[in-house]
Parts: C-alpha cells; structure tokens; sequence
C-alpha cells in the first residue's frame, strides 16, 4: 500500500480546523490583558502596613498589593526597608508594592516567637557598616566594638571604623587605641569635624553604596553625616544610639539620601540588641572573630570552645602573641553572655 504523502489541502485542513476550534475568524486582534504600568523604587521606610518608598517623582507612600501578599514567604519578611520595589502609582503621592527584587544582602535576626526558621530582616541590601566611635568624650570601650563587628561578620557584611573627635587625642592617641583593627585587616578612618579630617575619604566611602551606621552616644555620627552634607541638617543624636534596650523592641530602620552619588544612602538602624546578637551559637561565635578562624580548624576537637580544652590552636595563638589578648578577653565575654548587659560596660 502506496504511504500517504501530506498535501496542500491537508495544511489548508488544519488551519481551518484550528480556526474551527478556536471561536469564529475575525479580522479584529484579541485584545491583551491590560497590564499596570509601574516603576522602580526603594524602600526608606516602613509605617505599619504602609511604606515610603522613594521614586524619581518622590516619596509615596505605598500599601502592599494583595496578590504579593498571597504570595509571601513564611521564612523571611516581605518587605523591609531598602527593597528595590517595583510601583503601581495611584495619583501623585500614593501607590501599591507590585513587586520586591532579590536581596543581595541583609542586616537581620531570628524572628522572635517563632517555633520554625524565620528571619526579620531589618535592612534590606546594605553595602557596608561604618561602626564610628570617639577617641575620647565618650571614652571608647572597645568591647563594645567588638559587638557590632562580631553582628557585621554574622551578616558577611564589610565593616568600617571610624574614630572621630582625633582633634581631642592627636592622631597618635587614637592610634593606640584602636591600631588592633586596622591590623586585623578593618579599613580604619581617623576623623575630625572640627578639624575637618578624613571627610573626604569618608565621602569616598560612603559614595554609591547603602551603609550602615552606627555607635555609641555622643561619638558625633550626626555631626559627620552634617559635615558632609549641611543641608540635610540632622540634630545632634538623631541618628540611633548604639544601645538598644530591650530584647524585642520594634524601632525600625530608616534610609536617608545622601545628594552625592546615584545610590548613596546611609541606614539609621535599631540597637546591638535588636540585631540579636543573643541568637549566635556558642559554637560559631570564634568565626567572626577574623583573627581566629585560621586556627579553629587546628584545634583538636571539632568542638573546641577555645576556653579550656587540651591541644587549642586558638589558645595557644593567643599565648604566642598572635591573637590580641584583648580581642581574646572580649570574645569570652561574650562566650558567657557577660556582655550583653550593655548598662555594665
């Protein structure tokens, strides 16, 4: 029997059957669904349900569409401040989140009162930490640096010192107190506003990137932020205090626009406590100590503590000198949660 060969007339059939099935031929296109029209933004801050997100017309203050909210992921917050979000405008000054973009990185915590993983991200996209601390007036407590660096580490987020008011010690002063970081490999700026030292290398810095900053009270990190831009004439102690209190407390964080730059923001955040620095295991606490993770891998238990047990690597490096005996001290207090009384440095 002959094999049946296509023709013509059956590509013509199955137009037409396709055309059949399909509803009656008209001449007209299908309209397609409309789609919102919407824009790009970033989030500065949250209001409850409502956020101000920054766009190129300005801040509008947005809800979040139903359809993300049915979407939303048990394990992670929604949207936190610093999301570049997607905008469906609703007249001048309002609008609705259409769509929140992959965090590049986070500053967060274990979400309290949950029984499964769930992080609280209380910064969305930071580039960087800028920790400032004054040489003298307050008197810094380096332990207290400590902290917010071991909180950078657990983020994998590069940290910056800035040691301000040097106009009060010398340059040299200020050196011997905090040198031990800049050897430890931690960009190291030594600054004055009355002077008007290391502005400039902190507006390199500072430049196209979402830092984080923070300190101590009365360190002058307003009295910086002002000295690089004095219109934006921020009072003496409106960024946040180092100190948060309370475990749980729900101040959240906030982006303000540096005019240098595309992207140039810094983020006034909540307290050390906030960031939970309560949450770290005991077991992967020497990792964010920069100086000790060459040697945790030499110690002869897997789950060596570095307090007391036999063949420590980390222990016998800080006999030789190669570990501060300081940074030592600093990283046992915090080990047995001494620390976290901030009311006792």
């Amino acid at each position: 029997m002959p094999r049946y060969t296509p023709t013509d007339y059956d590509a013509y059939d199955e137009a037409y059957e396709d055309d059949y099935f399909e509803g009656p031929v008209s001449s007209k296109p299908k309209p397609k669904k409309r789609l919102d029209p919407t824009m790009p933004g970033v989030v500065v801050r949250a209001l409850g349900h409502h956020y101000e997100v920054e766009t190129d017309d300005g801040i509008r203050l947005c809800r979040v569409r139903g359809r993300l909210l049915q979407e939303r992921r048990r394990d992670t917050t929604l949207v936190a401040v610093g999301d570049r979000v997607e905008i469906v405008p609703e007249g001048k000054k309002k609008g609705q989140i259409d769509s929140v973009a992959e965090r590049e990185s986070v500053l967060s915590r274990q979400r309290p009162f949950t029984n499964h993983p769930s992080e609280d991200v209380i910064l969305a996209n930071p580039d960087q930490v800028l920790i400032v601390f004054a040489a003298t007036d307050p008197d810094p407590h380096t332990r207290m640096l400590d902290r917010f660096l071991i909180i950078a580490e657990s983020n994998e987020l590069p940290a910056i010192v800035c040691v301000n008011k040097i106009d009060l010690t010398g340059l040299e002063g200020a050196r011997a107190i905090f040198s031990v970081y800049e050897e430890l490999g931690y960009p190291l700026l030594y600054a004055s506003v009355t002077e008007g030292r290391g502005l400039h290398e902190l507006h390199d810095l500072l430049e196209d990137r979402l830092t984080v900053v923070s300190g101590p009270s009365g360190v002058g990190k307003s009295a910086l932020i002002n000295a690089l831009h004095p219109g934006l004439d921020l009072r003496v102690g409106e960024l946040r205090d180092f100190e948060g209190k309370g475990l749980h407390t729900t101040r959240g964080a906030q982006l303000i626009r540096l005019p240098f730059g595309k992207e140039t923001y810094i983020a006034d955040t909540p307290g050390i406590r906030e960031l939970g620095l309560y949450e770290i295991a005991p077991g992967s606490l020497a990792f964010f100590f920069v100086e000790m993770k060459p040697f945790i891998h030499d110690c002869r238990f897997p789950n060596c503590t570095h307090t007391h047990e036999p063949s420590c690597a980390v222990r016998a490096a800080v006999e030789s000198g190669a570990i501060n005996a300081e940074r030592y001290e600093s990283y046992l207090r915090v080990l047995d949660g001494g620390d976290l009384q901030l009311e006792e440095w």
